[in-house]
C-alpha cells in the first residue's frame, strides 16, 4: 500500500485531513478536500485549485492558486461567485471552451483553453484533458461529450486523474498507470456507486478518492463503493474523506 500521511484528526471512517502523498522526487503532494468536487493540490510550491465552489471563505488558510482547473459549465464546477472572491492574480485558469466563454474578461493571470485529448505543459506541469460525458450520448444529455474536461495532472512522477462529471465511459476505463483518482458518483447527474466501482476496478488506480457524491437523493453510499472496489480490485486503496462537512 502506498504510504499516506494524515494530518489533523480522524472522525469515524472519514478524515478531515490533508493527505501527503510521497513522490519520486522526495517532495510530497498535499491533497486537501474542500467541498463536493473541489480539491486543492500542492506540490513544490505550486498550488492548484480544482473546480472552486462553495464560497471563497472555504479557501481561508489556503495558498493563492497558481493554477485553476475548471471541468464544466455547471455551477458546482464553474462557480463565478466563488472565483470572484478569490485572489486569482497569479493563476492560470485552465478550462474548456464552453467555460472560457462564460469567464469575465481579465479572469486570472491568463486563460488556457484545453479540449478533450489535448496535452500541454503549463508552468512546468503536464496537464491532459480527458473526455467526461453521460451515457447514452443524446442531444439532451446533461454532460455531452466534448463540452467538459476531466484532467490528468502529473506531479512528481504521479498521475492524478480528476473525473469531472462523467459516467463510466470507455475513455476512463482505458486509463492506465493512474496513481491517484478522484471519481464522481451522484445520480441523476453522473453515475451510480456500482458503475463507479466497476470502472475503478477496471483501470485500477493506486489510490481512489470518491468525491462529488451528493446527488438528488442525498449522499451516495461511499462505504458500499469501497467494499465493491476492494472485492474486485483489493490492490486499490480507497480513501474516504469528508467532502461535505455540513452533513
Amino acid at each position: 500500500m502506498k504510504k499516506l500521511i494524515l494530518l489533523f484528526f480522524l472522525i469515524s471512517n472519514f478524515s478531515i485531513a490533508q493527505d501527503l502523498i510521497p513522490t519520486s522526487t522526495g517532495d510530497e503532494i498535499k491533497v486537501t478536500p474542500i467541498l463536493h468536487g473541489t480539491v486543492v493540490l500542492e506540490y513544490q510550491g505550486k498550488t492548484i485549485y480544482v473546480d472552486p465552489y462553495g464560497g471563497a471563505s472555504l479557501f481561508n488558510g489556503q495558498k493563492k492558486p497558481d493554477m485553476v482547473l475548471i471541468t464544466d459549465i455547471h455551477g458546482d464546477h464553474h462557480n463565478q461567485e466563488t472565483l470572484d472572491g478569490l485572489d486569482l492574480s497569479n493563476a492560470i485558469i485552465i478550462a474548456p471552451q464552453a467555460v472560457a466563454e462564460k469567464l469575465p474578461e481579465g479572469s486570472g493571470k491568463s486563460v488556457q483553453l484545453m479540449s478533450n485529448g489535448q496535452k500541454e505543459m503549463i508552468s512546468g506541469i503536464s496537464i491532459s484533458a480527458i473526455p467526461m460525458y453521460n451515457l447514452p450520448e443524446t442531444d439532451d444529455s446533461r454532460h455531452p461529450k466534448g463540452r467538459g474536461n476531466g484532467y490528468i495532472v502529473e506531479l512528481g512522477g504521479k498521475k492524478i486523474y480528476l473525473s469531472g462529471d462523467t459516467e463510466d465511459i470507455p475513455e476512463m476505463r482505458s486509463l492506465s498507470d493512474i496513481d491517484v483518482a478522484f471519481v464522481c458518483m451522484n445520480l441523476p447527474y453522473t453515475m451510480d456507486v456500482d458503475q463507479a466501482a466497476d470502472a475503478v476496478a477496471d483501470f485500477k488506480p493506486g489510490i481512489v478518492y470518491p468525491y462529488h457524491f451528493r446527488g438528488g437523493d442525498g449522499l451516495a453510499d461511499v462505504e458500499k463503493f469501497k467494499s465493491s472496489v476492494n472485492s474486485k480490485a483489493p490492490e486499490v486503496e480507497v480513501r474516504l474523506r469528508n467532502w461535505y462537512p455540513e452533513n
